[in-house]
């Protein structure tokens, strides 16, 4: 099966299951059918649409692509048709969330890779390839994208997972095995760290002055007193 056969099935499965998670979002806003739709597109074809736009190689491929905004419906369908208890669907959330946050970076990287850019433009894009729809959709329902925080590792789970498919890449992996070893990575650590509470440190608490004052901080007025009538005698 040829790379970039690998790359649109990874992508397209992206898209479904980022959809099916921007309609659980509409779900819980209690939106209507149209919020479903624009909601459940924007998510699954976001990050994609992004990635390729800064590739500049020609229309996205959710545009001349017949398969992706389809199936980006057809994920939105999904959760307008199905609802879920909470306890349900918290934990399917978080699984796909895993499995389509490792999936679109490996897409992301391959696509960069393919474009004929090194690796780390590649990385850089498969993380927004990863996490771009996802963090559009937050701020169409003005929330914090998860992106940013308070949700366990997330963007630097897709910054790991596209470095890994790059190496496997440098390295002469063969795609059948590098991108399923990334995927496999990336999903099970997204899941431990959501399970562990693991995330990045955010702000230290240190005063600047604390850390600066005894560098930038003049002498005492007494001591330059002292100094000065040193000098003059």
């Amino acid at each position: 099966m040829r790379v970039e056969t690998i790359t649109t099935v990874l992508d397209l499965v992206g898209v479904f299951i980022n959809s099916l998670l921007g309609g659980s979002v509409a779900r819980r806003r209690e939106l209507d059918l149209f919020g479903y739709v624009v909601i459940g597109v924007v998510s699954g074809l976001g990050g994609g649409m992004i990635r390729d736009v800064l590739l500049q190689h020609g229309p996205p491929l959710a545009l001349t692509n017949p398969l992706y905004i389809p199936i980006a419906l057809a994920g939105a369908g999904v959760a307008f048709l199905l609802k879920f208890s909470e306890r349900e669907w918290t934990r399917i959330f978080y699984v796909l969330d895993a499995i389509a946050l490792s999936v679109w970076a490996v897409a992301g990287a391959q696509r960069t890779l393919a474009a004929g850019l090194s690796w780390l433009p590649a990385i850089l894009l498969g993380t927004i390839t990863a996490v771009g729809g996802g963090a559009t959709r937050d701020l169409l329902v003005q929330r914090v994208p998860v992106v940013f925080g308070g949700n366990g590792l997330y963007a630097s789970v897709a910054a790991l997972v596209a470095a890994l498919q790059v190496i496997c890449t440098a390295l002469g992996v063969p795609v059948a095995v590098g991108t399923p070893l990334a995927v496999v990575v990336g999903t099970v650590l997204r899941l431990v760290a959501y399970r562990r509470g693991w995330e990045l440190p955010g702000g230290v608490d240190w005063e600047a002055r604390d850390v600066l004052g005894k560098a930038i901080r003049p002498p005492p007025l007494r001591r330059r007193r002292d100094r000065r009538e040193d000098e003059d005698e």
